[in-house]
């Protein structure tokens, strides 16, 4: 968990879930390339932090938010928190 959200770029894009609910992977903001993206999105998945779902053609992403309180409390809250690094 603590591995998956000390990359930049995977913290950037649980900020974006967390401000929008939930995003097709399309409109994710990033500044890696398609196939980086999808690298961090399947991290993320794999470690419990988001929830992908199909919806037609499209792949919606979310947070798992209630799923994360109960088993680390406060935690992601904690996260996003945080002051962006310079």
């Amino acid at each position: 968990m603590l591995y998956a959200l000390s990359d930049p770029v995977r913290l950037e894009i649980v900020r974006n879930l967390a401000a929008a609910r939930e995003l097709p992977c399309g409109e994710l903001d990033s500044v890696v390339s398609k196939s980086t993206l999808s690298h961090h999105l399947k991290v993320l998945r794999e470690c419990g932090v988001t929830a992908t779902r199909t919806n037609g053609t499209r792949r919606l992403v979310s947070l798992r938010t209630a799923d994360l309180e109960v088993r680390f409390p406060g935690l992601l809250g904690s996260v996003l928190q945080a002051p962006k690094a310079a």
